[in-house]
């Protein structure tokens, strides 16, 4: 039975969804067309975001390392337009297997790690590639960066479609968006997401029940990564350009500081966390030359009163005022399974 705060979530993320569709029509009738770019680029960060969250909200590894697949991503689909001459879904699978591989190989080592250990060597990894890009200007353009001419999205005859066109290009990070958003859920609602929840909750008792811990937590960071390089590669797409300084820890820490803000271990909560600072500092920056001020402020203010995050502090209000009444129906609960049983017990 469906209960009434599960219908209360489903109705809001139905009109979050409408809203985003609707962006390219409604905000132009309020604002400028300039906010559609920045309603694309908080899309592009929220699923950058959403690759820290997967590893810190549901695996427990804090990750400050994301920014080396988010600027692997950028230069994946820059280099293989300028340098190789790709077309546009080739660029676009090429950064998809630079992101993997790249995770795949740096995760064998980083995922042995836990606790600060990982968070700083997933930090050194990241600063190496960032001098190796910084320094390697021929192929990189280092900290000028590097451009290209956006190729045809689709091509017959003389039709063409280009994301040279702002309708079309919001439209194809919406989709790129919510498709990763959507592989994310359904991999959190099998049984791979349950037992990287169980990693995260206790790796020895999962390590005892017969889970691959090492495993598991490869597996994730290998997913995080191709959530973050193809947040790189739209990036690019929006910006017709690759730069080296996407590849520093701060954008890393940007993506922490919104995960943590929206609220880890939930879905939405890097949408909520993203949208928001990022809103903040495009409308303070406007009145004032030192925006991030009092969004660090607010950001402090978040952590001490919301130590769960925005949407964290949402659910918990919700189920105050309506779980009671879901809670006082009859409901037949399954029995939970031997690995669950055993994990409760601590055996």
């Amino acid at each position: 039975m469906t209960s009434r705060v599960d219908r209360i979530n489903r109705g809001l993320a139905i009109a979050l969804g409408l809203f985003f569709v609707a962006v390219p029509w409604l905000l132009p009738l309020f604002a400028s067309n300039f906010w559609v770019n920045v309603t694309a680029e908080i899309l592009i960060w929220s699923l950058l975001a959403a690759s820290v969250n997967l590893l810190f909200g549901y695996v427990g590894l804090l990750s400050f390392g994301q920014a080396l697949f988010f600027g692997l991503g950028m230069y994946g689909v820059t280099i293989g337009v300028a340098k190789f001459g790709l077309g546009f879904w080739p660029a676009f699978g090429l950064e998809i297997g630079v992101s993997v591989l790249m995770s795949f190989v740096i995760g064998i080592f980083a995922v042995r790690l836990t606790w600060h250990y990982f968070a700083i060597i997933t930090v050194v990894f990241s600063q190496i590639f960032y001098f190796l890009a910084l320094t390697w200007k021929s192929v990189t353009g280092g900290d000028d960066g590097m451009s290209f001419s956006m190729p045809p999205m689709l091509s017959v005859g003389e039709f063409e479609i280009s994301l040279t066109d702002q309708t079309y290009q919001y439209f194809f990070i919406l989709v790129v968006v919510a498709l990763s958003f959507y592989l994310k859920y359904r991999l959190l609602q099998s049984p791979l997401g349950k037992a990287l929840i169980a990693v995260r909750e206790n790796d020895a008792r999962a390590e005892l029940i017969g889970l691959n811990v090492y495993g598991l937590r490869l597996t994730a960071f290998v997913i995080a990564g191709f959530l973050t390089g193809t947040a790189g590669a739209l990036f690019a797409f929006l910006g017709r350009y690759a730069s080296a300084s996407y590849m520093f820890y701060q954008v890393s820490g940007e993506g922490v500081v919104w995960t943590i803000i929206g609220g880890a271990g939930t879905l939405l909560g890097p949408v909520v966390g993203t949208g928001l600072l990022i809103i903040l500092r495009e409308e303070l920056s406007t009145y004032w030359e030192y925006s991030l001020i009092p969004v660090g402020v607010i950001v402090i203010l978040a952590v001490i009163f919301a130590p769960k995050g925005i949407v964290g502090l949402y659910n918990d209000l919700l189920e105050r005022w309506f779980g009671a009444d879901d809670e006082s129906r009859p409901v037949s609960r399954p029995q939970p399974s031997e690995p669950a049983r055993l994990l409760s017990r601590g055996e």
